[in-house]
């Protein structure tokens, strides 16, 4: 069985699996980590979510999109805007999310704890 194309379900949850990365599968594909969906008692598809380092670079690459140019060129208040969209999104719970975000960025990791912190005073106490 492969996942049906034209299904409600498929057609209802696909937007939101791929903005978030993921992937859909043949339920008989899925694995204890993924996501079996069910649809009036039939298992219809799988998803099978993205590492959460997987997530970062899909969400830095969306925002790219969003701001129609690579994140490095945006000027400093876009950037901070940035910067606060990503922690509203959990970005910086991922090991290694603020040196990756920096380099998106094209500035410095204590840059990215400024701006954090610019948002947030009692965070640097």
């Amino acid at each position: 069985m492969t996942v049906p194309a034209d299904h409600p379900l498929v057609t209802a949850v696909k937007p939101l699996v791929d903005a978030m990365g993921a992937e859909l599968l043949d339920p008989g594909q899925a694995t204890t980590e993924d996501v079996v969906l069910v649809w009036e008692g039939v298992d219809v598809m799988a998803v099978r979510l993205p590492q959460l380092s997987e997530s970062l670079d899909h969400i830095l690459t969306a925002m790219e999109r969003r701001h129609g140019m690579p994140l490095a060129e945006l000027d400093r208040k876009a950037k901070q805007g940035v910067v606060r969209t990503l922690e509203a999104r959990g970005a910086f719970s991922v090991r290694h999310g603020v040196e990756t975000v920096a380099g998106a960025l094209g500035v410095s990791r204590f840059t990215v704890y400024n701006y954090l912190n610019r948002d947030n005073p009692a965070k640097g106490e």
